[in-house]
């Protein structure tokens, strides 16, 4: 889908930001950094289902314990363990005990001592044989013995909130009881933070204000969405669209998101973005840093125009001035080794139903349409794929031999600036696609086209899309970097969007993100496929884990908005944005959206943009569970590698766009 993620800031020698909230977690050690992006406290419980036993941490020995009371801002501290100490995104909290069984007395537990509620419980003696079933039981039964939750400094609201484990199936009774006792023995009032959905209405239930990881998440200032080094000139610019001289030297700061983006150095927007979007895929996939900073370019003008050294990490962004090349390089040099694309099969001539490929068939189809032909026979029930047919790589390169593309391309290679300047290329490549769409067709490949879309398809509405064999390939997505036409409903347009796609294997952005990442130009090869259009109630991506997190497997990453989920908006609002958890059974809320529109087929063809009507939420809970589902089904069905997932939802259905596997750019970190 053409579809996002508190702190002082240090950029350069000096200057200091005002503080910022990061939302981002292996072991204790490394797992909150990325906790902070989802804007929870590592979960030691989790981290064990995954990595070896959790151990505690140094404390100060003179310190208790526990207290039964916290009067101070000391006595926080003296009992908190402290995530990220001496850095922005310092986080200090303790973990609390409240046993019903005696009076609800309160433990506030040395957490550095205790890192698990279990361990305190055990040790001091209130439960000293403390049993498996017994400790699941303090998270599920509503009449349990002990209430374990957490309490901790948030810098951003700031105040203190205390929460629960996003699985606890709390009750309202529960919920107000440990608000009445925290509020009694703690020096100041805290407020509950919700983890879950669930928690949120709990806490609607027993009548109690809250505070939402959205709320925090909104409030965040700094978002790390790819980590990495770059060194370039810095460039403030409205858009990417509107600058027609980037360079592969540049380290951009946006005022938006963009919908492409040609290979640079390195990004900042200072609007949220989605993770999957693909721009932040394309990021990956080059290894390029890539960060949401709220105000960035008001924060970072002073160095518009000079060259820096941009540093992402999971705790914080730096910028610093550094000394202009004395030779700046005009042909980007590769950031991996030159490789081959997989050779296309050329020996296939005829036009091929989805429902008769498999994985294999990639080699004359493409990785997009062959996957989805495997998962045509392999979705549960309720779920499909929609039907269409592949125009197969042996059909474009006979159009592409009969208009001398090879040659062209050949030709413009050898010209100096066609190599040293980027609008050169840009406008060379422009004509060259107007020349391609613009050719007369084939008329017995026409013809075929037409006949297949009337039998198989009853000629009902399709969108023609890409499926090249320089996308969906480990380590190289090309998300968004070929063209989609949508909503072809016309007998006469059906050729022109053929022809179009083809050309669009020499859309500008595509052509400089095959010569960054050393992919033969020469080599590229375009099938399309035709396949029956879905008007989509509501559209999205999902990830088959925790991008934020490799090691949370048991977790989907889903991004969602009304209608179509096309490019054409992606960008302009958030999207919403969940994660589901199969061990804990847990919504966790990123985002819900921002989008006041949606696109919708239009009846004359292509789509069209109209007002969003209701509420902006796109998903429920029981959808979001059903989506997570059928995504481990497909990473199954398609050897077990995680999955980038295209969905959308048509009345009670459940379609299946694409799959591509999921590219996260660590190998070149």
């Amino acid at each position: 889908m053409d579809s996002f993620r508190a702190l002082s800031r240090r950029i350069g020698p000096s200057l200091r930001l005002a503080p910022l909230v990061a939302l981002c977690a292996l072991s204790l050690a490394a797992s909150h950094d990325a906790s902070a992006q989802t804007a929870r406290k590592p979960s030691p419980y989790e981290m064990r289902l995954e990595g070896p036993p959790i151990e505690s941490g140094p404390d100060d020995p003179k310190a208790p314990a526990y207290l039964d009371r916290v009067g101070s801002r000391e006595d926080f501290m003296r009992l908190a363990r402290v995530y990220n100490p001496d850095t922005p995104l310092e986080m200090p909290h303790l973990i609390f005990v409240i046993d019903r069984r005696q009076a609800n007395r309160i433990y506030y537990i040395n957490t550095p001592r205790y890192v698990l509620h279990e361990q305190f419980a055990r040790r001091e003696g209130l439960a000293p044989k403390l049993d498996k079933a017994t400790l699941i039981s303090q998270y599920k039964d509503p009449k349990r013995r002990f209430l374990f939750g957490t309490l901790s400094w948030q810098r951003d609201l700031p105040g203190y909130t205390y929460e629960f484990w996003e699985g606890d199936r709390l009750t309202p009774e529960l919920l107000k009881q440990t608000d009445d006792v925290v509020r009694a023995s703690f020096y100041e009032a805290p407020r509950f933070k919700a983890n879950s959905t669930l928690h949120e209405q709990t806490a609607e239930r027993a009548g109690l204000a809250f505070v939402t990881q959205e709320a925090l998440l909104r409030e965040q200032p700094f978002l790390p969405l790819n980590t990495g080094r770059a060194q370039g000139r810095l460039r403030i610019i409205k858009s990417v669209e509107q600058t027609g001289d980037l360079s592969p030297q540049d380290i951009l700061v946006l005022d938006e998101v963009p919908v492409w983006l040609p290979p640079v150095a390195g990004l900042v927007t200072q609007r949220p973005s989605t993770l999957l979007s693909h721009v932040n895929l394309l990021a990956k996939g080059w290894g390029i840093p890539n960060a949401y900073v709220r105000d960035a370019q008001a924060a970072l003008r002073q160095y518009d125009g000079q060259w820096v050294e941009l540093n992402v990490s999971a705790q914080d962004y730096r910028v610093q001035p550094m000394a202009r090349p004395d030779v700046v390089p005009h042909v980007t040099p590769p950031k991996q080794a030159a490789r081959k694309l997989p050779k296309p099969d050329l020996s296939v001539t005829a036009l091929k139903p989805l429902s008769a490929l498999k994985a294999r068939d990639s080699r004359y189809c493409g990785v997009k349409a062959a996957n989805l032909g495997a998962l045509k026979s392999a979705l549960p029930p309720a779920t499909r794929v929609p039907d269409g047919f592949c125009v197969p790589f042996s059909q474009y390169e006979a159009f592409m031999r009969r208009l001398q593309v090879a040659q062209k391309i050949a030709a413009l290679e050898q010209r100096h600036d066609f190599q040293t300047d980027a609008n050169a290329r840009r406008e060379a490549l422009a004509a060259l696609r107007a020349e391609i769409a613009g050719a007369e067709p084939d008329a017995a490949l026409a013809q075929s086209w037409l006949a297949q879309w009337n039998s198989q398809l009853k000629g009902q509405g399709v969108f023609v899309r890409s499926s090249s064999n320089s996308e969906d390939l480990p380590g190289f997505s090309g998300a968004g970097l070929y063209t989609t036409v949508p909503n072809v409903t016309q007998a006469e347009a059906l050729a022109r969007a053929v022809q179009t796609v083809w050309a669009s294997v020499y859309n500008f952005e595509a052509y400089e993100a095959r010569r960054a990442a050393g992919l033969g130009q020469d080599a590229v090869a375009m099938a399309v496929l035709v396949q029956l259009a879905a008007p989509s109630d509501s559209s999205g991506v999902m990830i088959t884990r925790d991008p934020f997190d490799a090691g949370r497997r048991h977790v989907t990453y889903i991004s969602a908005k009304r209608g179509l989920g096309i490019k054409v908006v992606e960008g302009k609002r958030q999207a919403e944005q969940v994660m589901y958890s199969s061990w804990s059974k847990a919504v966790q809320v990123l985002s819900r959206s921002a989008e006041d529109t949606q696109l919708v087929p239009d009846a004359a063809g292509g789509v069209r943009e109209v007002p969003l009507q209701g509420s902006r939420q796109v998903l429920t809970d029981a959808l979001i569970a059903r989506l997570a589902t059928v995504g481990r089904q497909v990473k199954q069905a398609l050897g077990g590698a995680d999955q980038d997932i295209e969905w959308a939802v048509v009345g009670d259905e459940l379609i299946i766009l694409q799959s591509r596997p999921y590219v996260d750019g660590s190998a070149r970190k």
